[in-house]
């Protein structure tokens, strides 16, 4: 079987491999700066795109360009660009599809730095960004004006898991000449693939699922226009300078070969924790599109193979409680990531997105008091246990 083919967790063992140097079974980490020519010949080849050899790790990596490689495989894409982090793949990603003049249409709620590059950073440099509830229908129809260019959000979106329908954003954008930017952090090409559904452009903050285990820090586009990944790669990634390192790109290769057994688990953990959540006499609200009767299941049912693995909900009481329940924590530990083995726990509105002015949260679909939990691998039961604890002394 060639190594792009296959199902799911087969290619994200062996999606873009080959035989490795010294044949080991596992692809070394190439660690080094620069890469060696023959002749001058050679150098120029290279650096004309004659040949697919290394100049240096700025711009390709053996190791990066495997990461990058499988990554395309999983979410159906035609190529990939790793960066350090999530924000560096986001924020180079629209600098890529936007220039002074035009506008970018994003969703109503983001991620806390996201929400600040498009909010705060964009329009510094003459690019207007709007916020829209994309997932009123009607919205999306009215959202797209004259210098629209790029559609952003997440879905679900972070932290509230607002579920924004891929495929009739990306029809209204296609009408007008946009182009569609989905976030599929929460959900990983395991449980949905926005290309296939008419999105441009996939990132992630590889931090989250695709490592897994909370030891690397970094980013990754995938697009379906090869010449867009070239352009991305040469004119933004390396001009801008979000590198990721090879030692990095090794672990986030390491953590793709679980990635479809973790989220499974994850998802199975998760329901149970969402059902105990929304029959606790504490909890006003649950946040989770797994739910029966949850604002965007159907959507999610359309698009996803899975609900994920993040819940928010609040405790009665308002913030208060909800800190109370927080800070009482013992197994979860309080964090701002999410995607780990461990479940974790936090505050948005006091910590990833504090940054959203506290007098307008309702505008984005926020609260003080939410609470935001990545649902981890431990025993079901244990985390149950534990937030029954945990509510109780709420």
């Amino acid at each position: 079987m060639r190594s792009d083919r296959g199902g799911f967790d087969t290619r994200a063992i062996h999606a873009g491999g080959g035989v490795n140097p010294e044949r080991a079974l596992c692809p070394p980490i190439f660690m080094t700066s620069s890469f060696t020519f023959d002749d001058l010949a050679a150098a120029d080849d290279v650096m004309s795109f004659r040949s697919d050899d290394y100049v240096y790790t700025r711009g390709n990596n053996p190791t990066l360009r495997l990461f990058e490689a499988r990554m395309a495989s999983l979410e159906g894409g035609s190529g990939a660009v790793a960066f350090a982090s999530g924000m560096a793949a986001i924020s180079s990603t629209l600098l890529s599809l936007l220039k002074p003049g035009d506008e970018l249409v994003a969703h109503r709620t983001l991620y806390g730095s996201a929400h600040s590059f498009v909010s705060t950073l964009l329009p510094r440099y003459g690019i207007a960004c709007r916020f829209v509830d994309l997932t009123d229908p009607r919205a999306v129809e009215t959202a797209l004006g004259e210098r629209t260019r790029v559609v952003y959000f997440e879905t679900p979106s972070n932290p509230n898991l607002d579920i924004v329908d891929i495929r009739l954003v990306g029809r209204a954008a296609a009408a007008r000449g946009a182009r569609i930017v989905v976030d599929n952090t929460f959900a990983t090409p395991y449980l949905q693939r926005p290309l296939e559904l008419g999105a441009d452009v996939v990132v992630h903050s590889a931090t989250k699922y695709i490592c897994g285990h909370g030891d690397a820090v970094a980013g990754v586009a995938v697009a379906k226009d090869p010449d867009y990944v070239k352009t991305l790669k040469f004119g933004y990634m390396c001009e801008l300078g979000g590198v990721l390192s090879p030692f990095n790109a090794w672990l986030l290769l390491r953590g793709l070969k679980t990635l479809g057994l973790r989220m499974r688990q994850h998802c199975a953990n998760a329901e149970r924790v969402a059902a105990f959540l929304a029959d606790h006499p504490k909890v006003e609200r649950v946040f989770y599109p797994g739910l029966e009767g949850s604002p965007g299941r159907e959507t999610a049912m359309s698009q996803m193979s899975g609900f994920g693995a993040i819940i928010s909900f609040e405790v009665k009481g308002g913030l208060a409680a909800a800190s109370r329940a927080v800070d009482t924590s013992e197994l979860f530990p309080i964090a701002v990531s999410l995607g780990d083995c461990e479940t974790l726990i936090q505050l948005p509105a006091a910590m990833t997105h504090r940054g959203y002015d506290r007098e307008r949260l309702a505008e984005f679909g926020l609260t003080e008091s939410m609470v935001r939990l990545s649902v981890g691998l431990e025993d079901s039961d244990d985390i149950v246990a534990e937030l029954d604890r945990m509510l109780a002394e709420a």
